[in-house]
């Protein structure tokens, strides 16, 4: 009988009671239905460690994807110049845009490359892209020291005062057979001179006309009246069979020219003649006559 008063409630307090209950249930569910992405982990040491390598590892391939797919790129060999390639020709050698940015920051800081060893204090650059970009490396004089100017020409002009057997006015010299010796004879040739032209004379393939001794920096035009012409045969070069980089190995043909020649053959076929290229924009008429006497076309094009 006691048992049953102490579990007697009155209606009205049932009603509270109810409503108690009531009210807790949806706060229990409410909590549930809400706190349930609040749930925390624990993370140990090693968690915190990987977590952290793996957002790194994000980051770092956000933002070296260009590079990547600059890297996959065929690298393209052609000339250059440090001190004055701009980035899309440092970038289509191969050389990826943070080192292209060194480059121009070296150079904006008044850096110049003096040699092609220079290039190679690039940094990230390895051994084996400096072995394939060091042939195609070419420093314009214009970077060049000026006191190795001023001895080169004091040296030619002491060699050329040094030297007293000078030929006469009426005499000449053979210009495409001459060597050093024979051509520190000529009034105005010292070593310097003498040198370039005998360079200039294995570059081209030989000399067809005195005129294009000019084409030598700084040439001494008062020279150019004691040498003749022999009847030397001149080097040709087959646009037929010739690589490309066999034919821009020559003074007249730069890179865009012999990538020019190379597509005609790939294209149309063997050349015929120098007016198959007339229509490009690197074969202008002065160019095609300067270049036709080093030419010639095989019948068949090498495979």
């Amino acid at each position: 009988m006691l048992l049953k008063e102490l579990f007697y409630f009155r209606k009205s307090d049932r009603s509270v009671l109810i409503v108690l209950c009531m009210t807790a249930l949806i706060a229990i569910l409410l909590i549930l239905g809400f706190g349930g992405g609040m749930n925390t982990t624990t993370l140990t040491a090693e968690d915190s460690i990987r977590l952290s390598e793996t957002s790194y590892s994000q980051h770092e391939y956000s933002t070296q994807e260009p590079y990547g797919q600059l890297s996959a790129r065929q690298a393209e060999r052609f000339p250059f110049d440090p001190n004055t390639a701009d980035s899309t020709q440092l970038l289509r050698l191969g050389l990826q845009p943070w080192q292209v940015r060194n480059i121009y920051k070296y150079r904006a800081k008044g850096g110049v490359y003096r040699q092609p060893s220079d290039f190679a204090r690039l940094y990230g650059l390895t051994r084996k892209q400096y072995r394939e970009l060091e042939p195609l490396i070419r420093i314009s004089d214009e970077y060049l020291p000026a006191a190795s100017l001023v001895s080169e020409r004091t040296a030619a002009v002491r060699d050329t005062l040094r030297y007293t057997a000078k030929i006469g006015p009426t005499e000449h010299v053979d210009l495409n057979r001459a060597d050093t010796t024979l051509l520190k004879r000529v009034p105005g040739i010292g070593s310097y001179f003498a040198r370039s032209i005998v360079r200039y004379r294995d570059r081209l393939g030989g000399f067809y006309s005195v005129e294009q001794l000019r084409e030598i920096e700084d040439f001494p035009v008062a020279a150019l009246s004691f040498f003749t012409l022999g009847n030397a045969q001149l080097r040709k070069l087959d646009l037929n069979r010739l690589t490309l980089n066999q034919l821009k190995q020559h003074p007249y043909i730069n890179f865009y020219m012999a990538r020019d020649i190379i597509d005609y053959r790939r294209l149309k076929g063997p050349l015929h003649s120098l007016n198959d290229l007339h229509l490009l924009r690197d074969f202008p008429p002065d160019v095609i006559r300067r270049l036709e006497p080093y030419v010639t076309f095989s019948e068949k094009e090498a495979k």
